[in-house]
């Protein structure tokens, strides 16, 4: 390191590369590697890297004791009846001792927000149960940094078409070929991506359906549903019994949440995967149905 350059201030809260190597005894050409590769969190500005100073020291504690010290666990993704759930009743154990919190979006922007760190754990779901395994190990090749992360089985669960209980339809080509309000997810959903592929299947397009709203989650098109602003939306078993509404069942998916391998011994996800296997959430998942928990913690292969 440069005379001219000393290490930071105490109230410095970002390093330059040169600081940040000294600062964690590291030559430079390591971090730049361990930057670019998403694995030290750094922030690029104007050309530069910079290390922000508490959050290298929150990676070097997660890196000395595999997280168990950490007080938070955010879950960003698909979402899901009984994940909500299972996070809640973690949320009410810990009180303020710690922060666990569940933000649903989709899959493919829950997996944007795990690679840039800005979430712990991402539930995802797309295409089928029998292909999930080769399908989700794909979908993670494609963000930086995955070659630090793993994949936890949560469940299979029943995937197909929400309807309000009067609009009266049970095929897929019926309610694609008539003038039915459809909730259509927005691009990156794995409920969107099933029922693309279901249509695809049967000879038709998404242009077939007639889409009046693109709800941002599964519980906001149910929602719609409800109101009577749509009749139909992609969705699962459990979140059509959830809002009282029928159901077409379309077949079966792979629930997992991806997560970097250091978290897998956090505390706090442990208890996460003790809540799902417990008696009361397994409870709710036979009354809400279309789930198989057969393989809840299954650590899967993602190479």
């Amino acid at each position: 390191m440069s005379a001219h350059e000393p290490l930071a201030t105490p109230e410095s809260p970002c390093l330059t590369a040169r600081q940040a190597a000294a600062y964690l005894h590291l030559n430079e050409k390591k971090l730049y590697e361990l930057a670019n590769s998403g694995e030290v969190p750094a922030a690029r500005v104007g050309g530069k890297w910079l290390f922000p100073r508490k959050l290298l020291d929150d990676w070097l504690l997660e890196q000395a004791h595999g997280g168990v010290f950490t007080d938070r666990l955010l879950i960003a993704g698909g979402d899901d009846a009984l994940l909500a759930a299972a996070v809640r009743a973690l949320a009410a154990d810990l009180g303020a001792d710690a922060f666990v919190a569940y933000s649903p979006s989709n899959t493919l922007a829950g997996l944007g927000q795990l690679a840039h760190r800005r979430a712990d754990l991402c539930a995802l779901h797309w295409g089928d149960a029998q292909h999930s395994g080769t399908q989700h190990a794909t979908l993670l090749r494609g963000y930086p940094g995955h070659t630090r992360w793993t994949l936890v089985r949560i469940a299979q669960r029943e995937q197909g078409v929400l309807l309000r209980p009067d609009v009266g339809i049970d095929q897929l080509e019926t309610l694609a070929a008539f003038d039915v309000r459809w909730a259509m997810r927005q691009s990156g959903s794995g409920a969107g991506h099933f029922l693309m592929s279901a249509l695809k299947a049967r000879g038709l397009r998404a242009e077939d359906c007639s889409v009046v709203a693109t709800p941002p989650g599964e519980r906001d098109a149910a929602a719609l549903l409800v109101r009577d602003a749509a009749d139909c939306a992609p969705g699962t078993r459990a979140t059509a019994t959830e809002f009282g509404l029928d159901f077409l069942p379309l077949g079966w998916e792979a629930l997992d949440l991806a997560l970097p391998k250091e978290i897998f011994f956090r505390h706090l996800f442990q208890r996460l995967l003790a809540r799902l296997g417990s008696a009361e959430l397994r409870e709710l998942a036979r009354q809400l149905g279309g789930y198989d928990l057969t393989a809840l913690g299954q650590v899967l292969a993602t190479a």
